[in-house]
């Protein structure tokens, strides 16, 4: 049995053609199901949890970037198979997963071909899409062997379905695109370098492949992951035990 998950978002008139279009095309492949929408104050691992019980056994994730690792954060740890329909702007995990964005997604669910992809884990907590330490002084310490540390400014971002997307300097006009799925995480650490009046510059960053890591700093430092900010004085990042089976498309990029 399917249930799909919406964010509010999709609820907007300029997407009722889609949706519509979509629910047409789940029912002719004879895998639509219950519709549940999402808004901040439902924990959606209640949510699946109760479904499953009911005989759910596929949920998928209908929305953005957002939606994907609203979920997921909370969700990681389900025994189903989890699916994901991109709809609207914002959606650069569909490319990682070979998901077209829009009506496309239905044949790919329709189709289940299912890989089993890595869930980050912080500070007890799950994380999906990408994790991201604001600048801040702080020391990284990498799988017990390696330390890094600055008397400066230090950002890092910990990816796993999301990419990170950086320039290699002003001029450049694309954007360098890395595409983590290797059964480690990566983190790419960009140090600050303070240019006078005119504030900082951040110089191209180093990638890092991991199975643990802790950063700590002596003073609390923003961390944001799959959309939830927090203040940290140190966290330990590291793949949690459990896998996502997830639906891909055959144009996935791991």
């Amino acid at each position: 049995m399917y249930v799909y998950i919406y964010d509010n978002f999709v609820r907007d008139r300029k997407y009722n053609s889609l949706i519509k279009a979509l629910e047409i095309r789940l029912t002719d492949y004879g895998i639509a199901g219950k519709i549940l929408y999402l808004h901040n104050y439902i924990d959606s691992k209640a949510i699946i949890d109760e479904e499953m019980r009911r005989g759910a056994s596929t949920i998928v994730i209908v929305g953005n970037d957002r939606t994907f690792g609203q979920v997921l954060s909370r969700s990681a740890g389900c025994e189903c198979v989890f699916g994901f329909i991109p709809v609207g702007p914002e959606n650069t995990i569909a490319d990682i997963l070979g998901i077209p964005i829009g009506l496309e997604a239905a044949d790919v669910l329709a189709r289940r071909r299912k890989e089993k992809l890595d869930v980050g884990w912080v500070n007890g907590r799950y994380f999906v899409t990408q994790l991201h330490v604001m600048p801040a002084k702080i020391s990284v310490l990498y799988d017990e062997k390696f330390k890094v540390s600055s008397t400066g400014l230090m950002e890092m971002v910990v990816c796993n379905f999301k990419p990170f997307y950086f320039k290699r300097s002003k001029r450049d006009n694309d954007y360098q695109v890395v595409h983590p799925q290797d059964g480690k995480l990566e983190a790419f650490l960009r140090p600050l370098t303070k240019k006078g009046w005119r504030g900082y510059s951040y110089e191209e960053p180093s990638i890092f492949p991991f199975e643990e890591m802790e950063i700590s700093g002596d003073e609390a430092f923003s961390v944001e992951a799959d959309g939830k900010v927090t203040k940290e004085v140190k966290i330990t990042i590291k793949l949690a035990r459990n896998k996502i089976n997830m639906v891909v498309g055959r144009n996935r990029k791991f």
